[in-house]
């Protein structure tokens, strides 16, 4: 898996954000990070977190709900090595 450090600072609070919740819409990570871009920049940047490896998607409904790949625990593990 990448590196949190590859991540910006606005790719990290939606991850943060995503770890909070344990699984999160695009709606939710709006209402959780502080002064956030539109939606669809959110939809956005978490369609890259997808394509970097950091989070993973599972539809529900009409919704798409948006998954770490692993756990907070272990992505911090690898952070620090």
């Amino acid at each position: 898996m990448p590196e949190s450090s590859e991540l910006s600072r606005r790719e990290r609070q939606i991850m943060d954000a995503v770890f909070a919740l344990g699984h999160a819409t695009v709606k939710q990570v709006v209402e959780t990070i502080p002064s956030p871009p539109t939606a669809m920049a959110v939809r956005r940047m978490m369609h890259i977190l997808e394509e970097k490896g950091h989070l993973r998607r599972r539809q529900s409904g009409r919704e798409v709900i948006y998954l770490p790949c692993e756990s907070k625990r272990k992505a911090g593990r690898n952070a620090l090595e």
